[in-house]
């Protein structure tokens, strides 16, 4: 076979699979982009929902430990006034 002949015959093959590789598949990854962005905004709603429940948990532990930090406060300052009565008992 001449070259000339096979150049341009390769060329015209590559271009009809190009083109209709493009057309057959474009459908399907334009489908395929689709799941995918409908697969994340569905991923990102679980997340955002986790997240709000997380924040929820933390500010409950939070209110919980103010709460046990004013009772500690509370019944160190009891032990420290009782300590200090006895102290001044001893000294009388």
């Amino acid at each position: 076979m001449d070259w000339e002949f096979v150049a341009p015959m390769a060329v015209t093959i590559v271009l009809f699979l190009t083109v209709g590789g493009v057309i057959l598949l474009r459908p399907i990854t334009t489908h395929l982009g689709a799941l995918v962005d409908a697969m994340a905004q569905e991923k990102e709603a679980r997340s955002s929902n986790e997240v709000s429940r997380l924040r929820e948990e933390v500010e409950t532990l939070r209110s919980r430990m103010a709460l046990l930090e004013d009772r500690q406060d509370f019944t160190e300052g009891l032990l420290g006034a009782g300590s200090s009565r006895k102290a001044g008992q001893l000294e009388e």
